[in-house]
């Protein structure tokens, strides 16, 4: 069964990017310690990223994440999504205006421009058609930013939160979940690094 899974890093405050974020500084000031679990060599680390990427079979992002990692200082082949662990899923882009032209052209883009809710529909279609493909059941992967995961448990779109807490205090940038919908959530896994960890709950 195709899941629809939040997936973001966040920091001990509760921030998902540092202060003054932008496309030639995504993650905002001091923000790049959130993800420093993602290029450790702790073996659950890397285990916790790889079964992630490997259920990947669409993945979901706003316009402002796609203009970072679309840009010139973006993904390339060792900072992609999943680099080194998966293959290439779809990506769906929630955007108001499809950009102009895409650098990553490799990729296998989709931009819907009529809400989340139907990116999200997308993104599902995209999932269950690499799913049967694959013989094996894939996830649609709701990899941010912070507001487009937020507006996404808001909506009750989402299945399963999987936050990977960083051990750093940020003091401010993007919140994750102030002012939220209240949601009840059921703790499923927590797996422990020295560089995050790892807390997977079932949304409700």
């Amino acid at each position: 069964m195709t899941r629809i899974v939040a997936d973001i890093s966040v920091s001990l405050d509760g921030y998902v990017t540092g202060p003054d974020p932008g496309p030639d500084n995504g993650l905002g000031t001091g923000g790049e310690a959130l993800h420093t679990w993602a290029f450790s060599d702790d073996p659950d680390d890397r285990r916790v990223l790889r079964e992630a990427t490997a259920r990947s079979g669409a993945v979901v992002l706003g316009r402002r994440l796609f203009d970072v990692v679309d840009g010139p200082h973006g993904w390339d082949d060792t900072t992609g999504y999943g680099a080194g662990e998966v293959g290439k899923p779809a990506f769906v882009v929630v955007t108001s205006s499809p950009p102009e032209s895409v650098r990553l052209g490799d990729l296998d883009w989709t931009f819907v421009t009529t809400g989340l809710a139907d990116a999200v529909a997308a993104a599902r279609e995209r999932a269950e058609a690499a799913s049967s493909d694959s013989g094996r059941d894939l996830d649609v992967v709701l990899m941010g930013g912070g507001a487009t995961v937020g507006s996404a448990l808001d909506a009750g779109l989402v299945d399963t939160l999987s936050l990977h807490l960083a051990p750093v205090v940020l003091g401010t940038g993007t919140p994750l979940l102030t002012g939220r919908t209240p949601r009840a959530l059921v703790q499923r896994t927590v797996i422990a690094t020295t560089t995050a960890t790892h807390l997977t709950y079932d949304v409700h």
